[in-house]
């Protein structure tokens, strides 16, 4: 029995070793885009990025460039595994009771909310206004990573909690993304999409296991949301949520029914999250910084007093650990609930500041909001500046914490 429990937990643990250990690949890929962009290689860069690749023959050739291939279609992928890992927490993880859900969703709220204010008071009439989503966002591999590597000492309660408000974030920002930052949407299209995705959800109300159903139903959608002017991606995000989570009858762990986990593994969800996990941390995400971390610095006129890198930088530097700082204490407050873990305030602070993290889903959202190249350009470079400045803010804390709590013991003995 405590073998198999041991086994019933690994989705998270295997969640959070690959998204931590990412996050230095992550890293080196967008180190690597930068020198790449500003070295005499830039121009070979760039045309490679712009390269057109096209798929298919007469009316059904569908061709795109090789970045909008990667920002479209790899990102698409993981999209779907964000929405598997969305799926699972709520029905099996973190954020399966009301309770446990309440404090990250409110955190994760809190830290939306606030960044997107600030960015917006800063870019009140000006052109850049509509990047109000970009600092909305937290990079999971990046914030776990960093905390993982400074805050070894953390309460894991506080771990699990900042995993949980990551997620949550994700899937406000994919909400941000399906209602803001689609244009010129074909009714006719989304509806044939939409259908798709409903398709794969009668599968699944079916207990089909049959992965390949579900491929060509997220394909469809895929291509219907193209067309329509919904980001493709979204077709990801929802497949996802449509794969079935319960495993076959005849599974063993069916029988643990006592276990939170109760039905999971042997799933369709949990084989292709285990599966697709490495790909997405360790393959798609740095294709993904590697095509679009690498700016031209001195293409990118930055400006740092621009209402822009203000905006971005203030969103997340400051906007976000007191938004999720702040939503903590107020419901702690109101509810009498210990910080998640038991923490210190200055962990749950420093927590919140590693959520200012932006990166990956922060430059997703600003390739759609500055078609612009020059615009978008001096995002990416507020955002790599700003999502620097906050790993290093809150690493600086934790340390800061770390010491503190070191000095009350050695005073006490």
């Amino acid at each position: 029995m405590k073998h198999k429990l041991r086994k019933l937990m690994t989705p998270f643990e295997s969640f959070l070793t690959w998204e931590a250990g990412s996050g230095v690949i992550l890293l080196a890929s967008a180190i690597v885009a930068l020198v790449l962009a500003n070295s005499p290689l830039g121009a070979a860069y760039d045309h490679l990025l712009h390269t057109p690749l096209g798929i298919g023959t007469g009316d059904f050739r569908l061709e795109m460039s090789l970045a909008h291939w990667v920002n479209d279609g790899l990102m698409t992928v993981f999209f779907f595994v964000i929405g598997l890992e969305i799926k699972r927490e709520f029905l099996y993880g973190e954020l399966r009771t009301k309770s446990a859900m309440l404090l990250p969703v409110c955190a994760a709220l809190g830290g939306m909310i606030m960044p997107a204010l600030l960015y917006s008071l800063m870019n009140l009439g000006a052109p850049t206004a509509g990047g109000w989503g970009i600092p909305m966002a937290t990079d999971i591999a990046f914030a776990l990573g960093i905390m993982t590597l400074a805050a070894g000492h953390a309460p894991v309660g506080l771990v699990v909690f900042l995993t949980a408000l990551a997620i949550v974030d994700d899937l406000g920002a994919i909400v941000v993304i399906a209602l803001f930052y689609s244009s010129d949407v074909s009714l006719v299209a989304l509806g044939a999409g939409l259908a798709c995705i409903a398709g794969a959800f009668v599968l699944n109300k079916f207990r089909v296991q049959f992965l390949p159903a579900y491929l060509a139903c997220g394909l469809g959608a895929w291509l219907a949301f193209l067309a329509s002017g919904i980001h493709p991606t979204i077709a990801g995000v929802l497949l996802g949520t449509a794969i079935p989570a319960t495993a076959a009858l005849d599974d063993d762990v069916l029988h643990d029914a006592a276990h939170p986990m109760h039905g999971h593994h042997g799933s369709l969800l949990h084989k292709l999250e285990t599966a697709l996990e490495p790909w997405s941390a360790y393959v798609i995400m740095p294709i993904f910084a590697l095509a679009n971390a690498g700016v031209n610095v001195a293409g990118a006129n930055l400006d740092v007093s621009s209402p822009l890198f203000l905006g971005i930088a203030a969103g997340l530097i400051v906007g976000k650990p007191l938004g999720i700082y702040g939503s903590v204490r107020l419901l702690t407050k109101f509810t009498g609930a210990p910080l998640p873990g038991n923490a210190k305030p200055m962990e749950a602070l420093s927590a919140g500041a590693l959520g200012g993290i932006g990166f990956t889903m922060s430059i997703f959202i600003a390739t759609l909001a500055f078609p612009d190249e020059s615009t978008l350009a001096a995002a990416k470079l507020s955002i790599l500046i700003s999502s620097v400045l906050a790993g290093v803010l809150g690493a600086a804390m934790f340390q800061l914490t770390k010491k503190g709590a070191q000095y009350e013991e050695n005073s006490t003995v």
